[in-house]
């Protein structure tokens, strides 16, 4: 086992001064597997002090006497301290919870403060962060601050507190591992790319933009200049300005100066050379192994071949020895920051930044190199290496001279999907108990689509329909013959949510739906322009905006509790979880080419994959519109939903429906809380390495063997219960029978003498 594990110096290209390489037998590489590839600098140019240090590593990778971290004192006392810190920094980190150290720094003041917190969700491009902007009185034309455009900015959580006082700002980081991982994704495409036939910039655009369309290393890199452009700009200029959302006119002493812009392309250009070298060898060597030309093969030999070429490339030393001088360079980039206090973990890797000052118009230009997409920029914006960005000073609503006191949150965008059965990422579902609102921002230009009706569908199941408030955008887009008022446009607005609203009484119930469509209209704000500056809007935009604003005051008002309490008979609770685990089932079957489903396409091998390395490496528990954890928890909420909509009897009549939907709904926020940390350990916790195994599998049919390899780790988390009640079956009802029994004792339903029996 141990042979595996040696250690290796290496110069780094245009650096001076000795690097060492190791795979580390303690921490796992983004597969999950033991051997993440290390490099750190020696700190010396000495090549004899090198091997020495060398040597010494390698004397610790040969004695796993050495591999455990309370050994730590003992090395330091015979090891030199740079090879103590290269090998034992981080082998207990786990994951870094940001969002604890953002609060170190800044805390989120809550209800009990008199602030109300307001979530922003909506797809991409709906203009959720145009609106930010006017609740914190930034200029899109001077401020620019958050960034905004018609793809995915916004890719870290953004939040906001208006307050009086200096400006002040915690920016955190992914981790090191994390964006390692990412990288090598990308590498790996360009590789792709390369034994694809692809021109040069096709390979570039894969090492710059990873096809999750979030990690960008151009933006930290610089963008690669191309040759020629095969259509003049000119040809698509609008006359409005207004039309163009991306930003682009921030200060000119901000940009990149012309030799560093020429630095990075000489850099860029090394590194296609290195990929097409690395991607050549190895589809030579495949090549020859196989005895035919693998960019011959079609079909599912092709695939197979792809597989294999993927791993091959991953495997090879020079793949390794890209992704750190990458990851070197984007290092490099922290070191141009000019302003604010960086702090970096023992291993080196920056974790958090702070910066606080006096001067509105410098804490804006300093917060921006964290968080815009101003393609000037590109080469020093570390946007995509932040996970969140904390702001707190006098950011206060450009109209009618207020203060409110908010807590203004924002976060990536929910993309587009056309499937009816998608489900809201659990990186937005696990904050619906923390907020107050849940601002659903969407265009009303359009029928309202899958991903915002699946916001309404979660919120409305979850029990927190409350705090639910919709801010329509683009209402000034709203036009035709038969709608010449407001109020015409308006009730065609209102008329659009109420259908999408019809479509899931079948799947939420009609007393859910009712709870929505009783105050619907009061929860519904139509705005437009909201590109422009606030001076420049209309009143009535305006208007609608102060009246968003007395609704998120409202929300920290408590409702009175409900005397009324719910007593279920907890036997009918197998009908639904059996409805949930058939409606999780089906489209992922469909989804996994093993079954079909309506309204369902198969998922290409590679995006299955993609999702499958990402659970095995704990980097993530979706990949894209890819979420098995987000699809289940949806499903056992809605079906338990259905479930707690009847209970047997009540301990006295409630006084009308919104009493009974009162008492119900605390039952349901306290199951809906609880079932993400429940579904992640079955789906994930309980079967991670099952998920390692079916990465693992290479080869001609490795796709298909994949999908069923998967599919049996979701019949194993989430079983259907059918008249042969298996082992897991019994398991599975035993512990949602706990938790739903649990959230009606803890919220002061009861349950009937039958049900407890």
């Amino acid at each position: 086992m141990t042979g595996q594990y040696t250690a290796s110096k290496s110069q780094t290209q245009n650096r001076p001064g000795w690097s060492m390489s190791f795979r580390h037998p303690l921490r796992p590489d983004a597969r999950g597997k033991p051997g993440l590839k290390v490099r750190r600098g020696l700190g010396t140019d000495d090549g004899d002090e090198a091997d020495r240090l060398v040597a010494e590593m390698n004397e610790i990778l040969s004695d796993e006497s050495w591999w455990n971290a309370s050994k730590r004192q003992e090395a330091e006392r015979r090891f030199s301290k740079v090879i103590v810190d290269a090998f034992y920094d981080d082998i207990q980190a786990g994951r870094t919870d940001t969002w604890a150290l953002r609060e170190q720094h800044i805390p989120l003041p809550s209800a009990e403060d008199g602030y109300s917190r307001v979530m922003f969700v909506g797809t991409t491009g709906a203009g959720k962060t145009s609106l930010l902007r006017h609740f914190i009185g930034s200029d899109p034309e001077k401020d620019r601050f958050p960034s905004t455009s018609t793809a995915k900015t916004t890719i870290s959580d953004i939040e906001v507190i208006p307050a009086e006082g200096p400006f002040a700002a915690v920016v955190t980081f992914f981790s090191e591992h994390r964006v390692q991982a990412n990288v090598e994704d990308c590498l790996a495409d360009a590789c792709l790319a390369v034994w694809e036939g692809a021109p040069d910039e096709k390979i570039i655009d894969e090492l710059l933009n990873h096809d999750d369309q979030k990690f960008r290393l151009g933006y930290i890199l610089g963008s690669w200049r191309k040759a020629k452009t095969r259509v003049s700009q000119d040809d698509w200029s609008f006359d409005d300005d207004s039309a163009d959302d991306l930003d682009s006119s921030e200060s000119l002493d901000d940009e990149i100066p012309e030799d560093e812009r020429r630095e990075n392309q000489a850099a860029l250009e090394r590194y296609l050379d290195r990929i097409k070298a690395l991607a050549s060898k190895v589809s030579t060597a495949i090549s020859g192994e196989l005895g035919e030309n693998i960019k011959d093969l079609k079909g599912s030999d092709r695939d197979a071949a792809e597989d294999l070429f993927e791993e091959y490339v991953q495997h090879e030393p020079d793949f390794a020895e890209i992704v750190h001088d990458i990851l070197d360079d984007v290092r490099s980039r922290f070191e141009l920051i000019e302003a604010g206090d960086l702090q970096r973990r023992r291993s080196g890797w920056p974790e958090i930044w702070t910066y606080e000052t006096e001067d509105r118009s410098d804490f804006i230009r300093q917060v921006r190199w964290f968080s815009s997409n101003y393609a000037p920029q590109f080469g020093r914006l570390l946007t995509p290496l932040v996970d969140g960005v904390r702001a707190k000073g006098p950011l206060f609503p450009g109209f009618d001279d207020i203060q409110p006191r908010l807590v203004l949150l924002d976060g990536q965008g929910l993309g587009h999907t056309p499937e009816s059965s998608s489900s809201v990422t659990t990186h937005i579902t696990r904050r619906y108990r923390d907020v107050d609102v849940i601002l659903l921002v969407d265009s009303a230009q359009n029928p309202m689509q899958a991903a915002p009706l699946a916001v309404m569908r979660s919120v409305a199941s979850s029990g927190h329909n409350d705090k639910l408030a919709i801010a329509f955008t683009h209402f000034d887009q709203v036009k035709g013959d038969n709608l010449p008022r407001f109020e015409d446009k308006r009730n065609h607005v209102l008329a659009s949510v109420t259908n999408a609203l019809s479509s899931l009484k079948d799947v939420l119930g009609a007393p859910v739906i009712r709870a929505l469509e009783r105050d619907l209209d009061d929860r519904c704000f139509m705005l437009g322009g909201l590109h422009i500056a606030t001076n420049k809007l209309p009143g009535g935009v305006i208007k609608e905006m102060n009246g968003l604003l007395k609704f998120f005051e409202r929300a920290i008002q408590p409702p009175p509790p409900p005397e009324a309490c719910p007593v279920y008979d907890i036997t009918g609770l197998l009908f639904a979880v059996q409805a949930a685990a058939n409606a999780f089932q089906r489209p992922w079957n469909a989804r996994l080419g093993l079954g079909s489903h309506e309204g369902v396409r198969r998922e290409h091998w590679t995006r299955v994959k993609a999702l499958n390395r990402r659970i095995a490496g704990e980097l993530d528990d979706e990949y894209d519109t890819l979420r098995p954890i987000a699809d289940l928890v949806a499903r056992l909420s809605e079906s338990i939903s259905r479930f707690l909509d009847s209970p047997t009897r009540w301990t006295r009549e409630p006084e009308d429906e919104s009493e009974a939907e009162a008492a119900i709904a605390t039952v349901r926020r306290a199951v809906f809380n609880d079932l993400h940390d429940f579904v992640a350990g079955r789906m994930i916790g309980a079967h991670l390495p099952n998920w390692r195994e079916a990465y693992e599998l290479r080869g001609r049919g490795s796709t298909f063997d994949r999908a069923r390899e998967i599919r049996g780790i979701y019949e194993a988390a989430a079983p259907v219960p059918t008249a042969v009640v298996t082992q897991p079956s019994a398991e599975f009802l035993r512990d949602i029978r706990a938790l739903v029994t649990r959230s009606i004792q803890d919220n002061g339903g009861e349950l009937s003498m039958s049900s407890v029996a």
